[in-house]
């Protein structure tokens, strides 16, 4: 499966002849693969809760609108055990044992200037902790201003008109073991930026450099393009630092302004017109960046303009190509449609020296996307799992979605720069009881007019445990342990040797044929009417109905696959014809009712499986041609874990967790195709 993946993207990938990058259609689905399942999930634990806060001045975006907008959680380098999280709205908090109080008002330093109201990245964006923090007492922030409400002037700045200033500022404790901050602070580089998003996201030291190293107590800071990267070339220009990943040495005083250095060893000092701070290059909005603890290579989180959201390891001297490359596409500035932007890689694509992402995914808008409206789509970086409680999850690479809460992994070994994109593996969440549950479920309420929204970002500590924080309810989980899902034991009942007409009860049975070896629907069902539902399927009737259950069985689509809706469906939970489950087997992907897990509950059916992202994509197709295939449907009631596989794989294809039925007979069947099975067995519990 994971070949056929790599395959399939690749394939959207095929460089045109030198020149002729234009002269191609516009690629509307850069990644035509989705993240697969993971049979495995993470056990959440909430590890600590933050007060209401509120963005001064008040937001008109709703996105704004969060119960506190709480964006890492870290642990000092000081042996206290004490964590830090910033919260956009200004404060910064301490939190020992999971109880958080306020070290620092960031807002009220900075009031009336500090603004947190406008741009999803403003405000108190982002704290570190000098290696050293329990000698010297010195921690890191970045903070905006609005412009028009100060007389600072930028040390570096955008063409155009400036909204608003990014500000980093050095702190000095007076006593590091303090729970209140107390000592002094003083500016040591301030950005103006002409848009309102896209601003100084990150700063950080790295925490695999060890004293006398090169790289020890040197300040990293993640440089956005302001939000106007999409009609510049800013994040190109080196004589900018936007749209810059910059590396600095707080201590130094080389800076053209004289309070900080630079770095003998960044990667473009003495080069004509081109500013020496700069790491690397070429990034439209550079969220989150961490180093894996092992190797010490650094991982960056990109999110995307127009499709693409991307993981890239980060090294000296990168272009990672924005505005000229988003992903691994051509991007069109000058485009006069906005929806024709992206293009196929060029032959002599080298030549530009361009490094690409070694993990994406894709926006998949709804039908109809206008091309500029916000989809709702962006990426969370997170860590390479180095810890030790958790051993399933080491040389892992999690990350997620922060809009949509979800949580994903890459295997390290897989993300190789210059070779194909790595596989993305969705992990399924658990509470603390063991509950399978969606992000949405663990972060409510969110906020009025903005529910869905997760905010979600990670964090760890410094044995490299990871947290997962969201900003819709202004909590932290810890992560505690992995589960696999649909684990249990459905029973030991089983049910075979069903391909006889006696087994079975089909709605229309002039339509069926039966062997003795194959069930065959042999003619396209028709709609019963409402409510709608499979047109056309046959119930075992052979043994008990069942609770927990597996159904294993060999199944073909036969209708031609010139069709792009063919399928079949497996149903299971069958209490009535307007009662039960069922998972539609389909070479589409890309709508509502197709390649997922359903529920038929006197109303239309409904989609329950978790791979369908609300908008124009399910799981990855489960049948895409006229072979035989090995299925496996498990349903396990009394947790509600319903998971699919297909052709043998130990991740499952879909899964879904619902609890309406608790019992009920399975079946075979389609909508208004043709197929088969043979083979199909039943073993489970019979229900009470």
């Amino acid at each position: 499966m994971r070949r056929f993946l790599v395959l399939l993207l690749m394939s959207t990938l095929v460089a045109l002849p030198s020149g002729a990058a234009y002269a191609a259609e516009a690629i509307d689905d850069p990644v035509p693969v989705e993240p697969v399942a993971s049979r495995l999930g993470l056990v959440l634990e909430e590890y600590a809760s933050f007060p209401q806060s509120n963005p001064t001045p008040a937001p008109t975006d709703v996105r704004l609108m969060r119960h506190a907008r709480i964006n890492t959680i870290f642990e000092l380098p000081d042996g206290s055990g004490r964590r830090a999280v910033p919260d956009l709205n200004g404060n910064l908090y301490l939190v020992r044992d999971g109880v958080p109080h306020v070290y620092l008002d960031v807002a009220a330093t900075f009031a009336p200037q500090f603004f947190s109201g406008r741009g999803l990245g403003q405000g108190f964006g982002y704290v570190t902790f000098h290696p050293d923090f329990g000698r010297n007492g010195l921690f890191y922030t970045i903070h905006t201003e609005q412009a028009s409400l100060t007389t600072a002037v930028p040390d570096f700045q955008q063409s155009g008109t400036t909204l608003f200033h990014g500000v980093i500022n050095e702190w000095t404790a007076t006593d590091p073991a303090a729970d209140t901050f107390a000592g002094t602070r003083r500016e040591i580089l301030r950005v103006g930026f002409a848009g309102q998003i896209h601003g100084i996201q990150e700063i950080n030291f790295n925490p695999t450099a060890r004293r006398g190293t090169a790289d020890y107590g040197k300040l990293y800071l993640a440089v956005g393009d302001g939000g106007i990267g999409v009609r510049t070339t800013d994040p190109q220009n080196l004589g900018l630092l936007h749209g810059k990943l910059i590396r600095i040495d707080p201590a130094g005083t080389n800076s053209a302004n004289g309070k900080y250095g630079i770095p003998a060893d960044n990667p473009f000092v003495g080069q004509a017109g081109a500013l020496g701070e700069i790491w690397s290059y070429g990034y439209r909005d550079p969220h989150r960046f961490s180093w894996d603890r092992q190797t010490g290579r650094m991982y960056l989180g990109h999110i995307g303009e127009k499709s693409t959201e991307a993981i890239y390891e980060v090294r000296k001297g990168d272009n990672a190509g924005w505005s000229e490359r988003e992903g691994y596409l051509v991007f069109d500035r000058a485009a006069t449609n906005v929806c024709d932007r992206l293009y196929p890689l060029p032959a002599d694509d080298a030549q530009y020296g361009y490094d690409y992402p070694v993990a994406v995914y894709d926006h998949n808008p709804a039908p109809g996307w206008n091309c500029t409206d916000d989809v709702g789509v962006a990426v969370a970086g997170g860590f390479v799992y180095r810890g030790t409680a958790i051993p399933a999850l080491r040389g892992k690479y999690v990350f997620g979605d922060l809009v949509a809460g979800y949580v994903f992994y890459t295997e390290v070994s897989e993300m190789r720069r210059g070779g194909p994109p790595a596989t993305i593996h969705r992990l399924h969440l658990f509470n603390a009881a063991g509950e399978s549950v969606r992000m949405q479920q663990l972060s409510s309420p969110g906020a009025p007019g903005n529910p869905e929204r997760v905010d979600l970002r990670f964090g760890t500590d410094n044995r490299g445990e990871l947290y997962i924080l969201a900003k819709a309810n202004g909590k932290v989980w810890k992560v505690t342990g992995v589960d696999t899902f649909a684990a249990g034991s459905v029973g030991h009942t089983r049910v075979s040797g069903t391909a006889v007409a006696a087994n079975w009860a089909p709605v229309t049975p002039a339509k069926w044929q039966f062997t003795g070896r194959e069930v065959i629907l042999a003619e396209a069902g028709t709609d019963p009417g409402p409510p709608r539902r499979p047109f056309e399927y046959a119930v075992l009737t052979k043994g008990p109905a069942f609770s927990s259950v597996e159904i294993n069985a060999e199944v073909r689509l036969d209708t031609p696959v010139e069709v792009s809706n063919r399928d079949v469906i497996i149903v299971f939970g069958y209490q009535s014809p307007t009662q039960f489950y069922y998972t539609h087997l389909s070479s589409d992907n890309t709508i509502y009712p197709h390649n997922g897990i359903f529920k038929v509950n006197n109303a239309d059916r409904e989609r329950i499986d978790y791979q369908w992202n609300g908008r124009s994509r399910g799981a990855n197709p489960a049948i895409t041609d006229a072979a035989w295939h090995r299925v496996r449907v498990k349903h396990l009631p009394a947790t509600g874990e319903i998971a699919v596989y297909v052709d043998g794989e130990r991740d499952p294809v879909m899964t879904a967790a619902d609890r309406t039925f608790a019992s009920g007979r399975v079946g075979f069947g389609s909508f208004d195709n043709i197929g088969r099975t043979r083979n199909f067995t039943v073993t489970g519990t019979p229900a009470a």
